[in-house]
């Protein structure tokens, strides 16, 4: 193993190197990949140890202001927990055990406030989950089917899509408009719970909320932004790959993948070639998934961004690599326009829409997917500039902070959790050996936590 003092050396020479022109990489020396893992894991130690320093028991960072702040009315120790497989990942053992302990002993889901369904299972039952198959401590199952059965109340709805929110303690729910990503991206968590604990009402209630969405896609197989949960009727039709739609895809195939549902294989299969024929668009700033009317399949947005960064690395994962590839460039090209990619841009012009960056991970998962399907060093050399750029952009002295905007590169008060469980991870995967995790014995869910794939005995 490296020393700390090699790691931090490799960090300050990375900060000070200058990010070339897009769609151009020029590298004198070969890639030393051991070398990049071994300093993707310092600055994990540096944001990690900013959060022990200034946060500690929070939920997450305030990076800037150097404080702690809560999601909801107390904490539920989103960082802690979010980021603890990528300890386990990274041989981070002592930082693991200092997390496990305060999860352990501080963690209690008995709470007199409503959360968010989607991001508290995605974050922290998810992370629980991975958590017990990395560790095996049952304490970490037992707090996950605590808060499963926490949340299960949000699935009583007359179409069995579940409400945005739910009371911890009472059950009660509100927000009955939700959307695709969050009705469906329950079902990796949700049917991993199941299958650990032998019970299948989990599996059950999220597949079946997934499947009622599908069931509701248009004639030409598209599925809308939002949708009533009660009366199953659409109430925006504009449908893309972004935020509120995006991971109801991946986890059609994640979901198969995961469990050998093959009723989840025949919806991915079915509506991925909707979202091809309608919402792909190659022109000459390069091949995107732009926004149509899920009726008529009408362009009705050129808009593109980080959080659609996740589709070439899902495309490689389901064999369409070629496709994965070009669209790869473009997601590139975004990040390197400024240095760091923006929120969201107008690929017709290439002009910033939302110019802030808030550490997001998903142009880094892509490329660390196409280039274990592919082996191609490009995607390692993609990376490397990723990573440099978010040292060179986003450190401070005591952690990691968003970006106000990519152009200015002013700093915005906030580390999300998910910078610990995805973006670090990812970039670590990309460079460390592929030993580390193997991608036919675990499926990351959309928070880049590693669930084991769980066999049938014989």
């Amino acid at each position: 193993m490296k020393s700390i003092i090699l790691g931090i050396c490799i960090v300050f020479a990375i900060s000070s190197c200058q990010s070339p022109p897009a769609e151009k990489i020029v590298e004198i020396s070969p890639i030393d990949t051991q070398a990049l893992a071994d300093s993707v894991k310092q600055e994990f130690l540096h944001a990690w140890n900013g959060y022990k320093t200034h946060a500690w028991g929070y939920d997450a960072l305030k990076p800037l202001s150097k404080t702690g702040h809560n999601w909801y009315a107390e904490s539920l120790l989103m960082t802690p927990v979010d980021a603890f497989s990528t300890m386990k990942l990274m041989g981070l053992e002592a930082e693991a055990l200092e997390a496990k302990t305060l999860i352990i002993k501080e963690l209690n889901f008995d709470k007199d406030f409503y959360v968010q369904t989607f991001e508290v299972t995605i974050r922290l039952l998810g992370g629980l989950i991975s958590a017990y198959q990395l560790d095996g401590d049952p304490e970490f199952l037992r707090l996950a089917q605590d808060l499963g059965d926490r949340l299960m109340p949000g699935f009583e709805t007359a179409t069995g899509m579940p409400y945005v929110r739910v009371h911890l303690q009472n059950g009660s729910k509100e927000w009955q408009v939700n959307n695709p990503a969050e009705i469906g991206t329950l079902l990796l968590e949700f049917g991993q719970l199941s299958k650990l604990t032998n019970d299948p009402k989990y599996y059950d209630a999220a597949k079946k909320a997934i499947t009622e969405v599908y069931n509701r896609r248009s004639d030409i197989g598209l599925v809308g932004t939002t949708i009533n949960v009660e009366s199953g009727e659409w109430e925006n039709t504009s449908s893309h790959i972004s935020g509120m739609i995006d991971s109801y895809y991946e986890y059609f195939y994640k979901g198969w993948l995961l469990f050998g549902d093959e009723d989840l294989k025949k919806m991915w299969d079915e509506s991925i070639p909707a979202v091809n024929q309608y919402l792909w668009d190659e022109t000459d700033n390069g091949a995107w998934y732009g926004y149509a009317d899920m009726h008529t399949g009408e362009r009705t947005s050129t808009r593109f961004g980080a959080l659609d960064a996740f589709m070439p690395g899902l495309l490689a994962l389901s064999g369409d690599v070629e496709r994965a590839a070009k669209l790869q460039e473009s997601c590139f090209k975004m990040w390197t326009m400024h240095g760091i990619e923006p929120e969201s841009l107008d690929y017709s012009s290439m002009e910033i829409v939302n110019p802030g960056y808030v550490l997001r991970p998903e142009n880094i998962e892509s490329a660390f997917y196409l280039y274990r399907f592919t082996k191609d060093e490009k995607y390692l050399e993609m990376g490397r500039e990723m990573f440099q750029s978010l040292v060179k952009y986003c450190r401070t002295d005591d952690a990691y902070a968003a970006l106000q905007s990519v152009v200015t590169k002013e700093k915005r008060d906030d580390m999300e959790s998910f910078f610990l469980a995805e973006t670090l991870k990812y970039a670590y995967l990309l460079f460390a050996d592929e030993r580390t995790l193997s991608l036919d014995e675990f499926v990351f869910n959309t928070e880049a936590h590693p669930f084991r794939i769980i066999r049938q005995e014989n």
